[in-house]
């Protein structure tokens, strides 16, 4: 809806009163304010302040709260910190504090959990179920936002891992996305041939050491996957060593970018048709558009192929959540607006911004790459794997992603990377769950 278009105050009002009553209601009561807080998470009038680590997402979050605004009273204020692990501390530090924002961005999974754990987070269930009654969220998201069966957290979007392409670099060298495992192998060794780097892979900022890690293993074998990340297998497993043997080769042939390259470069290097192909996940694709590129024209994007043809086919995705501290200064309109992010006129314009699918099943993605992709997993029926960041218990996730920060760098071999690996999936899944006891 354009600005000439929008309600007028009044019927913003009720707007206001009627969706409080029916989504937020009974949630949690409003904190009590007065508190010294510092001035970037002080209250304001109309708003809800949002801790985030993401400084490319805040038009995208105004623009979202423009619309929340119509609906709920309240639009949103970003407060962005660029370092995930400044993030990380300074939300761990400040959640119980008076100094926590209105709403927390937050992964998924057992970094929530950990998060829930510690206390100082709004039980966000009555809004969960209001969101699943309404069909605005799906159910089988429920346990990746909850802990010991409360739900914390609001899907903020929905992201698959997948391989961006340079069409024009496709389109020179006659090649089409490859839909086999060999195919996938022809297209490397000509963009090799030809001065192309094939592969993007990073470790830069600590967290894409497990993109190349994910993608291989679960292209392996998607069942092994799941098992691995349950703690229910074994990193020295075959398939977890076949993966690395996979990826070691890559390196070794010169397929992929140095480890210190940049993923803030990707769309520019794809643009340039230094880099073939970018491993990343689908909200990336508003850094395409970023760097000037549009879909379907400039980039294209597939999912990594099985190894072998009858391995059942599979996406790893991915979903933020919002969090409610308990002592958001602004409590009662964080939970308004958190419990009207997924209505669909919200989620058009964050899925329109993030050129992503989004966590509300009924809203289509407007990128037509994305939309590709959506029905791609639909027809194929592709399991649905959780990332890798999420998947287990933090400390665990955190020194693997260091192993494999250390293996792309050279400093370890496959076998010794998988056996650090395992060693601390067996002190780490026995911590987790002694402390649940």
């Amino acid at each position: 809806m354009s600005a000439s278009g929008r309600t007028s105050s009044a019927a913003v009002a009720l707007a206001r009163r009627r969706f409080l009553a029916g989504v937020a209601a009974g949630a949690a009561a409003v904190t009590a304010g007065g508190c010294a807080r510092g001035a970037s998470t002080s209250a304001q009038p109309g708003t809800t302040s949002i801790s985030n680590d993401n400084a490319t997402w805040d038009d995208g979050y105004r623009a979202a709260g423009r619309e929340l605004e119509k609906i709920t009273g309240y639009s949103l204020r970003p407060l962005s910190n660029p370092s995930v692990t400044s993030y990380q501390q300074v939300v761990q530090m400040t959640l119980q504090t008076s100094k926590s924002s209105d709403l927390v961005k937050w992964s998924s999974g057992y970094q929530l959990k950990r998060l829930a754990r510690a206390g100082g987070l709004t039980d966000l269930t009555p809004v969960w179920e209001a969101c699943a009654a309404r069909g605005w969220v799906r159910g089988t998201t429920r346990e990746a936002v909850s802990y010991r069966g409360t739900a914390y957290g609001i899907p903020l979007y929905e992201s698959y891992y997948v391989l961006f392409h340079s069409k024009p670099v496709f389109a020179k060298l006659g090649l089409s996305a490859p839909r086999t495992w060999d195919e996938l192998l022809h297209c490397a060794e000509v963009l090799k041939r030809n001065g192309v780097t094939p592969f993007l892979a990073s470790q830069v900022g600590g967290w894409p050491a497990i993109e190349w890690f994910q993608e291989l293993v679960s292209k392996v074998d998607p069942d092994f996957y799941r098992r691995l990340v349950a703690g229910e297998a074994s990193y020295t497993d075959d398939p977890a060593r076949q993966a690395m043997d996979i990826w070691d080769d890559f390196m070794r042939r010169g397929w992929m970018t140095s480890p210190d390259f940049d993923q803030a470069r990707g769309p520019g290097a794809l643009k340039e048709g230094t880099v073939g192909m970018f491993l990343h996940g689908t909200w990336q694709a508003s850094g395409m558009s970023a760097a000037g590129m549009k879909p379907g024209a400039d980039y294209g994007a597939f999912i990594l192929p099985a190894v072998r043809g009858t391995t059942p086919k599979s996406v790893i995705a991915e979903s933020g959540v919002f969090a409610v501290p308990s002592r958001a200064s602004s409590h009662e309109a964080a939970m308004a607006n958190v419990g009207a992010w997924l209505h669909p006129a919200v989620q058009r314009v964050w899925s329109d911004f993030l050129q992503d699918s989004s966590a509300n099943p009924g809203v289509r993605a407007g990128n037509p790459v994305v939309a590709e992709l959506q029905r791609d997993i639909a027809r194929n029926r592709r399991q649905t794997l959780v990332r890798y960041w999420e998947s287990g218990p933090p400390s665990l996730i955190q020194g693997n992603t260091n192993d494999l920060g250390g293996f792309m760098a050279g400093q370890t071999s496959p076998a010794t990377t998988l056996r650090r690996m395992q060693e601390r999936a067996g002190d780490e899944w026995a911590a987790w769950k002694r402390d649940e006891a």
